[in-house]
């Protein structure tokens, strides 16, 4: 088995960018400036550049299954000191997406092997949910809904990092966004939980929740 045909997709896919704009390559090539940070799922199905329609360079990306956030990673922590601090991006956005199997897996009541390690973040989730999640109508509400909540604690975690509190300690311009990306049809929908100050967690987690509730699935 070999890679042959993506070499190929990879040549003609360079071939048509230079057809188009000769020096794209050779301007890329010098530097990077984009305004986003792109905190996703490592789903196949949900690639950042092609979902928003922005070039190569133009957003900076970090993917994990089922884009979490946590303090000790320090792969990611890494790359959002990197995106703030040195590339200075404007906006962090976390992404998640319907029909995550990352939270699925951690929805149900069976052993995964390792990754059961990584998905207790989002159980650890679904449990301070509980209530709300028990009174949704069915299994399928209850997924979705959590796909949002996910969301909701990850923004919360971009925002209590220490390279994003030094941030707005220094009154550096950089904002916190959750969206959600639904596979069916192709949309990004805001979840209307951002923020771009310092503000107690327990506050953002109120307001966040209360947000997402009133919307509904």
């Amino acid at each position: 088995m070999n890679l042959e045909h993506l070499l190929e997709k990879n040549k003609r896919w360079s071939d048509s960018v230079k057809e188009r704009e000769p020096d794209f390559f050779t301007e890329l090539a010098k530097q990077q400036s984009p305004e986003f940070l792109w905190i996703g799922c490592s789903d196949s199905r949900v690639a950042a550049n092609t979902i928003v329609g922005l070039r190569p360079g133009e957003i900076f990306v970090h993917r994990n299954i089922a884009n979490i956030v946590t303090h000790t990673d320090m792969n990611c922590l890494s790359v959002i000191q990197f995106a703030v601090e040195v590339l200075k991006v404007k906006h962090v956005i976390v992404t998640g997406h319907y029909g995550c199997g990352g939270v699925l897996a951690a929805m149900e009541d069976a052993r995964h092997g390792l990754i059961d390690n990584w998905l207790r973040h989002i159980q650890d989730t679904a449990s301070m949910y509980e209530e709300y999640l028990d009174a949704l109508q069915d299994d399928d509400a209850r997924f979705d809904k959590l796909c949002e909540l996910n969301v909701i604690e990850q923004v919360i975690n971009v925002a209590e990092t220490t390279t994003v509190q030094d941030a707005w300690a220094r009154d550096q311009e950089v904002a916190v966004h959750g969206l959600i990306y639904g596979l069916s049809d192709g949309i990004l929908r805001d979840l209307d939980v951002s923020t771009d100050r310092r503000r107690d967690k327990r506050e953002l987690r109120r307001q966040f929740f209360s947000t997402i509730k009133a919307a509904g699935v």
